[in-house]
């Protein structure tokens, strides 16, 4: 790496002309939000072709402050003097630290560099962030990029200027979307392009795909990166390439039109209230942190980087950074790994596969109170912060990280909790939902290279959650009939879906006829991220299990999100666009763990108790590579694991969460033996060999057990380890149905007049049958679907029910061990156990 540097410096003439184009944006006649639009595209680091780089903040927290000095507001800038090792778990590295004074425009700071780095696939760029000495106050702030399109050492540290121009102009699915966009106007910048509501009628929207898989990308894979994924699939594109034949764990993978990421976005971080520097990624030496009266510029500074290790689920986001992709899943912590990803789904061996992000824009994490400004935040929620969509510049800020996370490549987006948009209007006195945001939110523009187009929308929103019934109240319908070519999350596929228990597919049975007529338009299927969350958080010992299931707890979850009875009715018979969630096909455990929460994680820790009782079988938690941070601080069998939890749990419960309470709580009672516990019903665990470890408990030792319940929770996750107990049969399966919807694509439409669904419920069983008939004008398809929800075997005879003439029928699809012979001999009676089912298609016409 060369060391020979041109100093970092602000360009005044060319600062002047950025300055004067804001100034001209800002005294226009266009609205507050039109002109806010206009400035947030300039907002963040650009590196120029010309070598320079543009860079703009906006400062709201410093306005009416008194410049004393060009020291008062700058821009501090590291700039590695070595080679990064992006493999390094710990290094410590020599950079060049400069200070650049910036140009304060009322609520903007503006400046035109040059000497800036601009990273790539093999060099850190230059990092930076905005300082403010606040010489009354005697501090010192930090200021960062909330448009930073890289942050390869997490949301504390500084941003990495990225050269995002060439890693476009460089993507190996250009004719990807050379085939699915319209053309740019190569003379236009990108500031002056049409605003959203200026936007061509005629720009072209991606079409729904045929089906979607859901991918949590840390758990996906062995390596749990974007890397990991991309390998996957081009291993898998290659074998299919060459007809090689597929595993069935391989088999779980394909057959989708489109993946669904978690979300992808950096997460909060794991923050103690003292220093953070002995842990934290981004560590700036001791003696060279900048003190008030002491900045220099032009000096050799030693840091550490640590590269980042969070684990999480993807929803607790500061927004911050929300451009950008969460380093932990970036193996080279470069963001060309997101488009390697990207361009290996576009150009896949057997056809295209579209990728769909997660986007969270409803609410932030409380960490993003030390993050960015107040204006973003309008006060305390249930998840953590509101935001203030209603601030025209934050309005504008937000959709423009959106649009830039989707120029990465993606083709479709899904946003997060729509029901959480909302606000008070002074006009009605009424707090609203905020449609027009929802609405924008589908409306921004992708720009790929030279091409244009708008992406394919699906909405989660429940309202009026969380007013109490909502979940019978909700239409899920709002938006979809605002934007009919949009999707919703349906009320099958929704967070309450528990077919674990008893008798669930008669109490959805409202829910289910709405389905089948008008849920052309909703996500259907049975498994992902959130429902199968759910079915971990049911208490086994207050409820009624439906143990046709499976003889075990742990057999009835996998069997009740995996079922092939579910799986025939979802995408042999019912309309909509059917999703599955890759950690249920695999037969891997699911639950939201995270590590990056220090003042809440006894408490999530032990509101997941329920996952090892559905999740964790003894088999499982002894095997050599499970719960191994558990194991070592003593907890060598599931049984004292399990029992320790559930009082833990109850403990906190009982103390309101007050971890010192329930640290006295758990050394008192845990190990009770004589009766001396006022405190009920704990349960006493007190085994002599264990009494030792309930003696000594601590609130540190309770935040290291909850760390290490998470961790490893979070690693038995990780479907690789668990394809040995994917069947073959029933893998085969699910992708001959991926398959046979793909045939029938008429099937996603409702039910028309003439078309028939039933449902045949006692005390004994739940069957779902039922016909449908495509829209063929000659000869039309013709398909029969029988499914076995639940309860005892039954004996079948689809000629009666649906006044068949069975010579006229064959067998399209049979779920695994189920054999019918064709015809009427075969088809007048047969029987079905719980979770079998059959299509049928009606013969041909002679011609």
């Amino acid at each position: 790496m060369n060391r020979t540097f041109q100093q970092p410096t602000l360009i005044e003439a060319a600062t002047q002309t950025l300055l004067d184009w804001a100034d001209q944006i800002t005294h226009s006649d266009e609205s507050y939000f039109h002109k806010a639009q206009r400035l947030a595209r300039r907002l963040g680091a650009h590196y120029r072709t010309d070598g320079l780089t543009e860079v703009g903040f906006w400062t709201p927290e410093l306005t009416g402050e008194v410049i004393q000095t060009n020291r008062d507001i700058f821009l501090e800038v590291f700039t590695p003097l070595e080679p990064v090792d992006f493999s390094a778990p710990t290094q410590a590295i020599r950079c060049r630290r400069d200070c650049v004074e910036l140009k304060q425009q009322g609520e903007f700071c503006w400046g035109v560099i040059a000497g800036l780095r601009p990273g790539d696939r093999q060099q850190l760029g230059s990092l930076y962030w905005l300082r403010h000495v606040d010489r009354i106050q005697d501090k010192l702030s930090t200021i960062r990029d909330v448009l930073a399109v890289s942050l390869p050492y997490g949301v504390f540290g500084p941003a990495e200027l990225y050269d995002l121009d060439s890693l476009q102009r460089q993507r190996p699915d250009l004719g990807y979307f050379a085939n699915h966009a319209t053309a740019i106007d190569p003379d236009q910048a990108p500031w002056d392009r049409p605003l959203l509501e200026d936007v061509d009628a005629t720009l072209p929207r991606i079409p729904a795909p045929t089906n979607i898989l859901q991918v949590h990308l840390k758990t996906a894979s062995p390596e749990g990166t974007l890397a990991g994924l991309t390998k996957i699939y081009r291993h898998l594109s290659d074998k299919l390439a060459t007809g090689e034949t597929l595993s069935p764990a391989e088999q779980n993978y394909l057959g989708y039109d489109a993946l669904q990421l978690l979300p992808i976005e950096p997460t909060i971080e794991y923050r103690l209230e003292e220093d953070n520097r002995p842990h934290e990624f981004f560590a700036i030496a001791p003696n060279e942190i900048i003190e008030m009266g002491h900045i220099e510029s032009g000096i050799e500074i030693e840091i550490t980087l640590r590269k980042p290790k969070t684990q999480n689920w993807g929803y607790d986001v500061p927004i911050l950074g929300s451009a950008a992709t969460n380093p932990t899943i970036l193996d080279s912590l470069r963001p060309d790994e997101l488009v390697d990803f990207v361009s290996t789904l576009h150009n896949f061996s057997t056809g295209p596969i579209q990728v769909i992000y997660d986007l969270v824009y409803g609410h932030a994490d409380n960490q993003a109170l030390e993050l960015i400004n107040p204006q973003y935040l309008k006060g305390p929620n249930m998840y953590g912060q509101d935001l203030n969509h209603q601030i025209p510049q934050v309005r504008a800020i937000l959709l423009e990280l959106q649009r830039r996370r989707i120029n990465s490549g993606a083709d479709g987006i899904r946003i997060d909790g729509g029901q959480d948009f909302r606000f008070f209007n002074p006009l009605s006195g009424r707090v609203e939902q905020d449609d027009n945001y929802l609405l924008a939110m589908s409306d921004v523009v992708q720009e790929i290279g030279p091409h244009q187009r708008l992406l394919f929308t699906i909405f989660e929103d429940g309202r009026p959650w969380p007013d109490d019934g909502w979940e019978h109240t909700s239409t899920y319908r709002d938006l979809v009939e605002l934007r009919p070519e949009s999707y919703q999350w349906g009320p099958l596929i929704f967070a309450h879906n528990t077919p674990t228990l008893k008798g669930f597919w008669d109490y959805k049975w409202n829910r289910i006829i709405e389905v089948m007529f008008q849920g052309d338009r909703w996500i259907t299927g049975c498994a992902n991220h959130d429902t199968v969350r759910r079915g971990n958080q049911i208490d086994p010992g207050t409820t009624d299990i439906n143990w046709h299931l499976g003889d075990t707890l742990n057999e009835v979850i996998l069997n009740a999100y995996d079922n092939p009875a579910t799986s025939l009715w979802v995408y042999g018979f019912m309309p909509g666009l059917p999703m599955d969630f890759i950690n249920a096909l695999m037969r891997s455990p699911w639950g939201f763990f995270r590590n990056t929460d220090e003042l809440y994680g006894v408490k999530v820790a032990a509101e997941e108790v329920n996952f090892l009782a559905w999740q964790v079988t003894p088999e499982l938690f002894n095997r050599p590579w499970a719960f191994t941070g558990l194991k070592k601080l003593g907890f060598t069998d599931l049984d004292f694991l399990q029992e320790f939890m559930a009082a833990l749990n109850e403990a906190l419960i009982a103390t309101d969460y007050d971890l010192e309470k329930t640290a006295l709580l758990c050394q008192r009672c845990l190990g009770d033996r004589e009766g001396v516990c006022e405190i009920q019903p704990l349960q006493a665990i007190g085994e002599t060999e264990h009494q030792a470890f309930l003696d000594h408990l601590t609130v540190a030792k309770l935040k290291t057990i909850a760390m290490a319940f998470m961790e490893d929770g979070h690693e038995v996750c990780r479907v690789s380890h668990h394809g040995d107990r994917v069947d073959p049969a029933q893998a085969a399966f699910n992708l001959s149905l991926r398959d046979y919807r793909r045939a029938h694509p008429w099937l996603r439409h409702n039910l028309q007049e003439g078309d028939r669904f039933n449902r045949l419920s006692n005390d004994d069983h739940t069957i779902f049958y039922g016909l449908r008939t495509g829209p063929q004008a000659d000869d039309p398809e013709e398909i029969v679907m029988i499914a076995h929800m639940e309860g005892e075997p039954t004996t079948i005879t689809p000629g009666d029910w649906l006044q068949l003439d069975l010579a006229q029928w064959r067998v399209a699809i049979a779920s695994p061990g189920l054999e019918i012979a064709d015809g009427e001999a075969g088809l007048r009676s047969f029987a079905l156990h719980q979770g079998q089912g059959v299509i049928l298609e009606r013969l041909p016409s002679e011609s």
